[in-house]
């Protein structure tokens, strides 16, 4: 099992081994590709402007750090379109479809750029361009392979003209149109000929061969070789099309374990069920499996002993008995009681989220919810959903309280950290202590949090504005604490300054903490947001250009709950996917 991930930035340290490894696969695959030439791809990545076009690496690997194959396409934004550079799978090692499965990622991540198609090179399996005969085999198989997605070498110009006597195996510039059967315009292919020719071999192609090459474009429109060894081809752009345009959802399976029938107990199994009632009416909302997550993700985040005594405390309850903290360890933290029911009161903040025989299933499952999503985005996949309960962005390092047990935003901002600078805005109407306190003294993660002030808002004691951060941190941790009662036009205010703080930031990824008790009515809150007001939360969430991974957390009037998720999801992938479009434009 693999999956595909995206990688934009290849000098922070969870990339640094990737990039390693890919150092090695090329020098055994491309033996005639230099270490400098290699060393330039990387730098390319870190400076798209000088040479004209954005260069991405996509990875294959297998949730272990594994590299089973990648491939590096670069994206010329001024012709609309994409240039496979290298497509290789790790020597020595079983393929089990990792070639097709990169070239497919590929074809989505260029329909989702809005581009005509892909262009690449491949080796020719004509004999008179090849001294080399031992060649025309592999060559030919790699040309069957792009034929059944429906790419074909473009034929009747001089693109295979050797660039000097002594070159051997010129290669054919290959079009795949993503199965858009659109014609390709031989001004086009001109324009696109001198772009290759001269961002990517500016160093080895003379002028005078750029210019005979261009020239001999003559047919309009352009025409490709027709299929020499695939009957059929499969070239579905629907199908790449629906694969990375939905909102992908992760539903924690488990909640309705757990689930406490006590009088006034509002964080209820019916919340989830609200939800995704409503929110399968969106017909963009495509429902994924969970994968299971070892406890080291967990243990980056929070404290090993409390994790422990979570789990154990969990076990040794019996059925239908639920412990709730009542002592508090405020005079000797360094000496926690031996008994474990009073011990709830050395790890929780309050005093009424209890612990019970399925309290760590449901809420270890939706840890699992969150990093399968958050896997999700960096596969690329640019939306992905998160709902579970019990919630989590109340639980800090140490602590518990608040209904929420593991804090899944933090555990999946860490998790992308490795990766990218993470922004997670807490829109919950109860501040996001959890994240803050996580991430109070790092600047690779941006916190921030609109809630109701803490002199009347649970949790009382954060979410102040003074707030900043410490050490390394100061400055990535801001609040917004607003008044009592509030209308969604008041509400938008403040929403645009935080958007403002996050492009500032200028994150990889974007982690929206979905609180739905902001909503009119909600028993936990006192502000009056309809669910208008959610669709236009959601679409000025949707301007932000980046993977948005909404992890579900308060929101407890059952009756509007799953109308209000729907129409802040609606929002969000209407305004999100048109941003894009527009970008994709310019």
């Amino acid at each position: 099992m693999f999956r595909i991930r995206k990688i934009s930035n290849p000098f922070l340290d969870g990339n640094r081994p990737v990039i390693d490894r890919v150092r090695e696969i090329m020098k055994l695959q491309f033996p005639a590709v230099s270490e400098n030439q290699i060393e330039n791809i990387f730098l390319q990545m870190a400076n798209p402007v000088e040479k004209k076009f954005q260069t991405s690496l996509l990875i294959a690997d297998d949730y272990k750090g594994n590299i089973r194959g990648f491939a590096i396409l670069m994206y010329m934004s001024d012709l609309k379109l994409c240039y496979l550079d290298y497509l290789a799978v790790t020597p020595g090692r079983p393929t089990s479809g990792v070639g097709g499965s990169l070239y497919e990622r590929l074809r989505e991540e260029a329909l989702s750029l809005g581009t005509i198609g892909i262009f690449f090179e491949c080796l020719p399996d004509d004999p008179e361009l090849c001294k080399d005969k031992t060649l025309i085999g592999q060559n030919a198989e790699r040309l069957a392979f792009y034929e059944r997605y429906g790419a074909f070498p473009i034929i009747n110009t001089k693109y295979e003209t050797p660039v000097k006597p002594e070159d051997d195996c010129p290669p054919y510039l290959v079009y795949d149109d993503l199965g858009s059967g659109r014609p390709l315009r031989a001004n086009e292919l001109k324009k696109i000929i001198r772009a290759i020719l001269k961002r990517k071999y500016g160093d080895y192609c003379p002028m005078e061969y750029i210019r005979m090459v261009v020239s001999s474009v003559k047919e309009d429109p352009v025409k490709l070789r027709p299929a020499r060894y695939i009957k059929k081809h499969r070239p579905e752009k629907q199908k790449a099309e629906s694969n990375r345009f939905k909102i992908k959802l992760f539903v924690n399976a488990r909640h309705q374990i757990h689930h406490v029938r006590e009088v006034g107990y509002v964080e209820s199994p019916v919340r989830v069920k609200s939800i995704l009632r409503e929110i399968n009416k969106l017909g963009y909302v495509s429902e994924e499996k969970v994968e299971e997550y070892p406890d080291k993700f967990i243990y980056d985040v929070h404290d090993r002993g409390y994790v422990k005594y979570f789990k154990t405390v969990c076990m040794s309850i019996g059925p239908d008995r639920s412990v709730y903290p009542y002592v508090f360890s405020i005079r000797n933290v360094a000496r926690p009681p031996k008994e474990l029911s009073v011990r709830a009161g050395y790890y929780c903040i309050d005093t009424f989220t209890p612990l019970n025989i399925n309290a760590y299933k449901a809420a270890r499952w939706g840890v699992n919810c969150a990093l399968t999503a958050a896997d999700s985005i960096l596969e690329g996949n640019r939306i992905a959903y998160v709902l579970t309960r019990p919630p989590g962005h109340h639980a800090e390092r140490f602590v518990f309280g608040g209904f929420c047990y593991f804090n899944n935003a933090a555990i999946a901002a860490n998790y992308l950290s490795r990766y990218g600078r993470v922004a997670i805005l807490d829109m919950d109407y109860h501040h996001g202590n959890g994240q803050q306190q996580i991430f109070y003294d790092r600047s690779d993660v941006l916190t921030v949090s609109i809630h109701g002030h803490p002199s009347f808002a649970y949790p009382y004691f954060s979410g102040f504005t003074e707030e900043k951060g410490n050490g390394e941190g100061t400055g990535y941790n801001f609040n917004f604490p607003l008044k009592e009662v509030i209308n969604g036009e008041e509400y938008r205010e403040t929403l645009s300054h935080a958007l403002k703080i996050i492009r500032r930031f200028k994150p990889d990824y974007l982690i929206i903490c979905l609180g739905l008790d902001t909503s009119k009515g909600d028993p936990t809150g006192t502000w009056l947001l309809s669910p208008e007001d959610f669709l236009k939360n959601g679409r000025m969430a949707g301007t932000m250009k980046l993977p948005i991974l909404v992890i579900q957390e308060g929101g407890y009037k059952n009756r509007h709950l799953g109308i209000n998720a729907r129409w802040f999801l609606k929002g969000l992938y209407e305004e999100h996917f048109k941003q894009l479009a527009i970008g994709n434009e310019q």
